[in-house]
């Protein structure tokens, strides 16, 4: 069975994006994009990876992005309604409507996970945010990986933003990206 993975880049005080859903205050060197591009490539959209030059990289370890509307709707900018072309992409919403049958929309995000961790996949689910999906589908998150970077955000997007619901995890591995971030993956006990 596949993994519901939240993968995601937090401030030391917890927040995944500013109050108008920035990330830009994320210090983001050359040396951690040289660690994504190596580790997690489907991460970038397809317009940063196209830049950065690696547009034809292999997923890595996911097939499949499940996102909330608030990370779904700065793609519209670029303009894309397909930001992740390399990824099926799934965002959860009960008023977004996307004219593109690449992207599907749906509002009730337990069914689609557990039928999407049924499939037969080498390759897992990526959580993309925003905090309020993540604390929705707490219950189904396997497991956690943690881009903690050294910067204080004040406020903004939570990690998770819902009820108190305690719920473990076990930190398995941390790894630090020379001057950028402290990578740590944590599994449900």
């Amino acid at each position: 069975m596949r993994k519901l993975v939240y993968y995601v880049g937090v401030s030391l005080d917890g927040y995944i994006a500013g109050p108008g859903q920035e990330i830009d205050f994320f210090p983001v060197p050359q040396r951690m994009l040289d660690w994504i591009q190596e580790c997690y490539p489907e991460t970038l959209p397809t317009h940063g990876r196209q830049a950065l030059g690696f547009d034809d990289a292999e997923n890595k370890a996911f097939d499949t992005l499940v996102m909330g509307r608030g990370t779904f709707e700065p793609a519209l900018a670029i303009p894309s309604t397909h930001p992740y072309a390399h990824l099926r992409e799934y965002v959860v919403s009960s008023t977004l409507q996307v004219d593109d049958p690449s992207v599907e929309v749906v509002d009730d995000p337990m069914p689609l996970i557990r039928r999407l961790k049924a499939e037969d996949s080498p390759l897992d689910i990526w959580l993309g945010g925003g905090g309020k999906l993540a604390a929705s589908v707490l219950p189904e998150i396997d497991e956690l990986i943690i881009k903690s970077y050294p910067v204080v955000a004040g406020a903004g997007v939570p990690m998770l933003a819902g009820r108190f619901d305690p719920t473990l995890f076990r930190p398995t591995r941390r790894e630090e990206v020379e001057g950028s971030a402290q990578v740590t993956w944590y599994t449900r006990v």
